[in-house]
């Protein structure tokens, strides 16, 4: 547990840097929004995440508009990553996780992260085959969930 919270005050640190490099002031609001992020497994939207800091703190006055900014300031900082759904907008996780993949369901918008190993190594193998120096990826997986699929059986 000390470990964790040593990994949030570092990362809140970050946080204050960025904000001050940005020309932005450190208030309750953002770090609210830090935090609920950190303690989260869930993908949010800036809607969701608005709406999640709302009903958990409902004392907290905080705008969609702080959540937007800070959620672009962040992902300009690569302290979050995010996953374009193109016209329904885009869904935010904190980056501080280990590497990972995502499958994402056409049916309901649910991810799934996984890691598979094998993927990994092919990755590279292709890489050094065609002389490329990879860096990073992402890999998105588009598909229709257990979930949705039973839906459509029942039709």
């Amino acid at each position: 547990m000390v470990i964790e919270n040593l990994e949030y005050d570092v990362l809140l640190d970050e946080f204050k840097k960025i904000l001050r490099e940005g020309g932005l002031k450190y208030t309750k609001q953002r770090e609210i929004l830090l935090k609920t992020l950190y303690h989260s497994q869930m993908h949010y939207t800036p809607e969701s995440l608005y709406i999640e800091i709302k009903q958990t703190h409902p004392e907290l006055n905080i705008g969609i508009a702080t959540v937007y900014r800070t959620l672009n300031l962040l992902e300009e900082a690569a302290m979050v990553t995010s996953i374009s759904f193109g016209a329904a907008g885009k869904k935010y996780e904190l980056a501080n996780k280990p590497h990972h993949d995502h499958m994402i369901c056409k049916g309901c918008g649910k991810i799934i992260e996984f890691e598979n190993p094998i993927i990994e190594r092919q990755q590279s193998l292709i890489a050094k085959e065609h002389q490329f120096k990879l860096t990073g990826h992402l890999m998105q997986l588009y598909g229709i969930c257990s979930d949705c699929d039973k839906g459509a059986g029942d039709v």
